[in-house]
């Protein structure tokens, strides 16, 4: 699977759906991530692409001195208005590349859903630079899960038939694919050590809107013909409808988290 990075910016189109259909991740999620890191109390955070805030937040919400990098300016401003309670959050809106780095101050490197639009070969190293001696990164991405379910089987042929050019985000990629390529990219910097990985499951229940606009989301269905992302997306709705109007939906994350090299 290759990343068209040119589609880093689609976000910024549905800032808004983005931040109320994105689901908030799990509260072991971000209490491994404080454990693994072993960051102090007054500890600081360099958060990767940062959204509008949803994992910036249960951070935030602890104590945490936080630096939060976006792209997007419409997203920027969304996490500066979520983070408005919490005066120990900064965001700036900037690319992670052209930010100017600031060496050996962060305990915590943070990226949720966002380090993979950034090329390995400066990502990674760059991050390291950020980070203290004693500091470690934890980036996390949402794993699809195909459930093999009647409603899932529905819903694929409606992508096979009405909208075979678009990708079905539960078949985009496995999670075996996924520890492939990030551990080797936090190896093939040369700058972190062993990579520990972790991975969460739970449901969520959606209605045909809320699975719609998350569909919405996703940079694959950005640039494709609105009419035939309309039909699909009536057609998918068609099926939610038919199987009682709501879905049962697995979700996973996977936490890949590595300390420093210095």
């Amino acid at each position: 699977m290759s990343i068209n990075r040119n589609k880093r910016v689609s976000f910024e189109k549905v800032a808004d759906i983005y931040e109320k259909c994105r689901s908030d991740y799990p509260a072991e999620l971000i209490n491994d991530i404080l454990e693994l890191s072993r960051i102090p109390p007054n500890g600081k955070i360099l958060e990767i692409g940062c959204g509008p805030g949803n994992a910036t937040i249960p951070f935030a919400k602890r104590g945490y001195k936080i630096l939060g990098i976006e792209l997007g300016e419409r997203l920027a401003a969304t996490a500066a208005q979520n983070c408005r309670a919490y005066p120990k959050v900064e965001i700036k809106n900037i690319a992670f590349e052209d930010w100017e780095l600031e060496e050996g101050e962060f305990d915590l490197a943070l990226a949720a859903d966002a380090f993979h639009w950034i090329p390995p070969e400066i990502g990674y190293p760059k991050a390291a630079q950020a980070l203290k001696g004693t500091g470690s990164a934890a980036f996390f991405w949402d794993v699809p899960i195909d459930p093999g379910t009647d409603i899932s089987k529905a819903i694929d042929r409606v992508f096979q038939e009405t909208g075979p050019e678009f990708i079905n985000p539960d078949k985009r990629f496995t999670a075996e694919w996924m520890a492939g390529i990030i551990t080797q990219n936090f190896e093939g910097s040369g700058r972190f050590g062993d990579v520990e990985t972790k991975q969460y499951f739970w449901y969520e229940t959606l209605t045909a809107e809320q699975y719609i606009n998350i569909l919405k989301t996703f940079s694959m269905h950005d640039g494709v013909d609105e009419g035939k992302r309309k039909d699909l997306y009536a057609d998918i709705q068609e099926v939610v409808e038919r199987f009682g109007g709501i879905m049962e939906k697995p979700r996973s994350i996977m936490l890949f988290h590595s300390r420093v090299k210095k």
